[in-house]
C-alpha cells in the first residue's frame, strides 16, 4: 500500500487517521497554485485576496444567521475560516454540500480578533490519481 492508500483505508475504516493528513499529499501542487495553508493566514493583511483549502469538517447554517453559511476547514496545519453570503451559498449549493475537500477563494477579514475568509467562490478538489476508484474515504 502507498502511503496515501494507508490514509485513505484509515479514514474509510474510522473517518481518523494516525498518518498524515490527506491534505498533505495535495499541499505541493496547491501551493504552486497559490492556496495558502491554514497557519500562513495569519500573515496575510486583512482585505488581500486569499485561496485555502481543506477538509470540510464544519457547515454550518444557522437559522439565526439570516442565511449565512459558516465553514470550517481543516488542513495539515490547523483550520481555517469561511463565511458564505446568502447569495454565494445559493450559486454553489451543490459544490459546498456535496464536496469532502475542498478551495475557498475570497478576501482575509480580521474582525474582533478572529480571522476568516469571506468567501466568493469554491472549487471541489480531487484526491490524487492514485487513490483506487469506487470509494468514499471522505
Amino acid at each position: 500500500m502507498t502511503p496515501f492508500e494507508e490514509t485513505a483505508a484509515d479514514y474509510a475504516a474510522t473517518h481518523l487517521t494516525p498518518g498524515p493528513h490527506v491534505m498533505a499529499y495535495l499541499r505541493d501542487g496547491l501551493r504552486a497554485a497559490g492556496v495558502r495553508a491554514a497557519r500562513e493566514l495569519d500573515a496575510v493583511p486583512h482585505g488581500a485576496p486569499v485561496r485555502v483549502a481543506g477538509h470540510v469538517i464544519v457547515r454550518q447554517r444557522p437559522g439565526t444567521a439570516k442565511g449565512f453559511c459558516f465553514l470550517t476547514l481543516e488542513d495539515e496545519t490547523g483550520t481555517a475560516n469561511a463565511v458564505v453570503t446568502p447569495p454565494r451559498y445559493e450559486r454553489w449549493r451543490v459544490v459546498l454540500n456535496t464536496s469532502p475537500l475542498l478551495e475557498v477563494e475570497g478576501r482575509l477579514e480580521r474582525v474582533d480578533g478572529v480571522t476568516h475568509v469571506r468567501a466568493a467562490s469554491f472549487r471541489r478538489l480531487e484526491v490524487p490519481a492514485e487513490m483506487p476508484e469506487g470509494h468514499d474515504y471522505w
